[in-house]
């Protein structure tokens, strides 16, 4: 007889790859349906396009690796990698980012490795990193919601944007960022960290206009509609709950003892977790089965140090938000966490 050993991923149901993908990008559709809502076409027309190149990137690398092609297409896993990607550039970046970020993540990020379950890093962070270093110009160009925007854009000026630079009126991506009083906007956090380091404190920065009732304008729907996806993954054991729990209890935490101790210079734990790609990263992105430690304690472990890095990215370090950097930290230290966290041997005294 002989016995088969497959890479992961691997899950405890009757499920395949295939439809364990697919449910997840199903359950993409609250937070993308809010983020289509507060910023427009650009992101569904980004996740059409990074989906695309991602399906055929895999085609054409599977085609040169003479392997058989359609059952690995099939297994939906290059497809969400594009979606993922799609989701997390901001809405009217230059066609050839996403193009850049995909194949990059594909290519080089999945298959260098081997593909599908040999991977050591989440491909769709590694490309957005890769992005973000080399275009960060392009790659934080945010628009303001759609409520705040002094030229709302339609789905013909999202697609010209997109691909020629200029809406049919001639705006540029740039300009489309001005507010209806004509300031220039950026994300939630980004406002955030830039007040707090030109003297402002936290309550004189939310009371700007790009800050709603709970985190910022938009951003506070989008982290609950992928909330809720993820809430509908937990219930069909789609993941498992240690990763989320670990990285949101954990950024939870730290956020809020960083807030007692200085309340004027640091955000509020409802910002931090509900700002940025928080809930997208706690049940899309860090929860990925190849990159992430695999043990129950070790994921605990690996959720609540991606949520400690999260904090000390925000607070102190360079970029805004940190989702991205702190998944690709935590995806090194997988083998010494799954290490120290091996359960006891059946029958082990």
């Amino acid at each position: 007889m002989a016995f088969n050993i497959a890479s992961s991923p691997h899950a405890h149901s009757r499920r395949s790859t295939r439809d364990l993908m697919r449910t997840v990008i199903l359950c993409c559709a609250f937070g993308v349906a809010a983020q289509w809502y507060f910023f427009g076409w650009g992101t569904l027309i980004n996740i059409l396009l990074a989906s695309t190149v991602a399906v055929s990137a895999e085609a054409i690398i599977l085609k040169l690796r003479q392997r058989p092609v359609l059952p690995y297409l099939r297994d939906n896993s290059a497809l969400l990698t594009g979606v993922l990607i799609g989701i997390s550039i901001p809405p009217l970046a230059p066609w050839w980012i996403t193009v850049i970020g995909v194949v990059f993540a594909i290519v080089i990020a999945k298959h260098l490795y081997g593909g599908l379950g040999q991977n050591l890093f989440n491909p769709a962070m590694v490309a957005y990193v890769v992005l973000l270093i080399s275009f960060p110009v392009q790659m934080t160009t945010w628009l303001p919601p759609q409520s705040l925007a002094a030229e709302p854009v339609s789905f013909i000026d999202s697609v010209l944007t997109i691909f020629t630079g200029f809406t049919q009126d001639g705006f540029s991506a740039h300009q489309l960022r001005a507010s209806v009083d004509g300031v220039t906007m950026a994300t939630p956090l980004d406002t955030l960290k830039t007040s707090l380091t030109t003297g402002l404190t936290t309550t004189e920065t939310l009371a700007k206009p790009i800050f709603g009732t709970i985190a910022g304008i938009g951003w506070e729907w989008i982290n609950l509609g992928f909330l809720i996806g993820g809430l509908v993954m937990l219930k069909m054991r789609v993941i498992q709950w240690h990763i989320p729990v670990g990285m949101l209890g954990a950024l939870f935490v730290i956020s809020s003892l960083g807030f007692l101790f200085n309340p004027d210079g640091t955000a509020s734990p409802l910002i931090h977790l509900f700002s940025g790609a928080t809930m997208l990263g706690a049940f899309f992105i860090a929860t990925d089965p190849v990159s992430a430690a695999t043990t129950p304690k070790g994921r605990l472990v690996f959720g609540a140090l991606i949520g400690i890095l999260v904090y000390l990215i925000r607070t102190w370090g360079g970029f805004p938000d940190g989702i991205a950097f702190s998944v690709l930290l935590a995806n090194m230290c997988v083998p010494l966490i799954d290490y120290y966290t091996r359960p006891r041997t059946f029958g082990h005294k």
